[in-house]
C-alpha cells in the first residue's frame, strides 16, 4: 500500500477509503489481470519458456517464484516495528482466533467443500485437501499491507502459523485423508508428506525475508533514526512489493499456461470450491474479528491470515507425494491462480468494510498535508 493511505483517526463513518488510494493501488486489479495475461501469453507463445522456468529450481523450490515472493515480502517485513511484537503477542483473543481459524476451521471447510463439489474426482479432491492444510505464511503479508491491516500482528500470526505448519501438517494430512473419511464411510487416501519440504518452505518463504526485513529495520533506525527510516527509506522500497507480486503472477501463469488451456473444464471444477473457500474463510473471519472487537486493522489481518494459503508448499507436497502430472498437483497449481485475484478483490472489500468501524483509529484514511 502506498503512502497515499495512512493509519490515522477516521474522519467519519462514511469516509470514502477506496477513493483515497493512489492510482497505483486503485488499479491493482488491472495490473493483476495484465500480469496474468502476460504470463499466459509467454507460456503459450514462447517455445520452451515454461520448461525453462520449471527447470530452475533447487530442492523442489522454484527459484523464479522464490525470487518474486522474496521481493514481494521484503518491503512489508521491513515496515514491521519489531519492538512492538511483544504487545501484539499479548493479544490472546487474536492469537486464539487465528489458531482456531487456521488449524481447525480452515482445513475442515476445505475438506467439506472438496467432498461436496468434487465427489467424483478423487485426485482433485485430495489436492484441495492438501491446499487447505498449507496455511499461508507468505502472500498474506502483502494482502494485509494492501488492506492497511496490522503489520506487527501479521508478522506474529505468520510466525506462529509457520511453527504449527512444521508440527501439524503431516498429522492433519493423515487425519483428513485417512482417519476422517474412514469415520464417515468415505474412500481414504494414503499419503506420506515430506517434512523436509515443509521445513524448506518455511525457511525460504518466511525465514529469509523476515531476517532481511528485521535487519534492515534495526540497522536503518540505528543509523539514521525512525523518522528518516519511515518517511524516506520505506516509501522508496514500497513499490518493490507490488513489482514482486506482479513478477510472481507472470511466472506462475507462464508455468501453467498449457495446463489451463488444455484442461479448462478441470480448472473450472477445481476453482469452484476454492472460490467458495476463500470467500467463506475471509467473510467468517472478518465477522469474528468484529465480534471480538479487535478493531479494523487486526480484523483485516485475522481475515487474510485465515483465508490465505501457502501455495508453494501445497504444490511441492502434491508433486513430491503424487507426481508432477497428477490431479493432486493440478489442484495445487490452480490454488494460486484463484487465490490471487480473489484476495485482491477481498482487499477492496476490506477497505470498503472499514466504514463499519466508526471512530476506530486504525481505519485507513488519507493523512493530512
Amino acid at each position: 500500500m502506498s503512502d497515499a493511505v495512512r493509519e490515522a483517526p477516521v474522519a467519519g463513518p462514511e469516509a470514502p477509503v477506496l477513493r483515497r488510494l493512489s492510482v497505483l493501488d486503485r488499479f491493482l486489479p488491472v495490473w493483476i489481470l495484465a500480469a496474468m495475461a502476460a504470463g499466459l501469453l509467454l507460456g503459450r507463445l514462447v517455445p520452451g519458456f515454461d520448461d525453462a522456468l520449471a527447470a530452475v529450481e533447487v530442492g523442489g523450490v522454484s527459484l523464479p517464484i522464490a525470487a518474486g515472493l522474496l521481493l514481494m515480502m521484503y518491503p512489508v517485513l521491513a515496515k514491521v516495528r519489531y519492538t512492538e511484537l511483544g504487545r501484539v503477542a499479548g493479544d490472546r483473543r487474536l492469537l486464539a482466533a487465528s489458531l482456531v481459524l487456521n488449524w481447525l476451521v480452515g482445513p475442515a471447510v476445505m475438506f467439506a467443500l472438496a467432498w461436496l463439489l468434487l465427489p467424483d474426482l478423487p485426485e482433485y479432491r485430495t489436492g484441495l485437501v492438501v491446499v487447505g492444510l498449507a496455511r499461508c505464511i507468505a502472500m498474506v503479508l502483502i494482502w494485509t499491507d494492501l488492506s492497511c491491516g496490522d503489520r506487527e500482528a501479521a508478522a506474529v500470526l505468520v510466525a506462529v502459523n509457520a511453527v504449527f505448519q512444521v508440527l501439524a501438517f503431516g498429522a492433519l494430512g493423515w487425519f483428513y485423508l485417512q482417519v476422517l473419511p474412514g469415520w464417515l464411510g468415505l474412500p481414504t487416501t494414503s499419503a506420506e508428506f515430506s517434512v523436509a519440504a515443509i521445513v524448506v518452505s518455511v525457511l525460504v518463504f518466511l525465514g529469509v525475508p523476515l531476517a532481511a526485513g528485521a535487519l534492515t529495520h534495526v540497522l536503518g533506525e540505528r543509523a539514521r533514526g525512525r523518522a528518516w527510516y519511515e518517511q524516506r527509506f520505506l516509501p522508496r522500497i514500497g513499490p518493490v512489493a507490488l513489482y514482486g507480486l506482479l513478477f510472481t503472477i507472470v511466472v506462475l501463469f507462464a508455468l501453467q499456461g498449457d495446463t489451463i488451456a488444455s484442461r479448462p473444464w478441470d480448472v473450472a471444477r477445481i476453482a469452484l470450491p476454492l472460490l467458495a473457500y476463500f470467500v467463506l474463510l475471509f467473510g467468517g473471519s472478518f465477522l469474528l474479528g468484529m465480534r471480538l472487537h479487535l478493531g479494523y486493522a487486526r480484523t483485516a489481518t485475522l481475515a487474510f491470515t485465515a483465508a490465505g494459503n501457502n501455495f508453494e508448499l501445497a504444490i511441492a507436497v502434491a508433486i513430491g507425494t503424487f507426481g508432477v502430472t497428477s490431479g493432486q498437483a493440478l489442484a495445487g497449481v490452480v490454488g494460486p491462480l484463484v487465490e490471487v485475484p480473489v484476495l485482491v478483490a477481498l482487499v477492496y472489500v476490506s477497505l470498503w468494510a472499514a466504514r463499519w468501524f466508526p471512530g476506530d483509529p486504525t481505519v485507513p484514511v488519507r493523512s493530512t498535508p
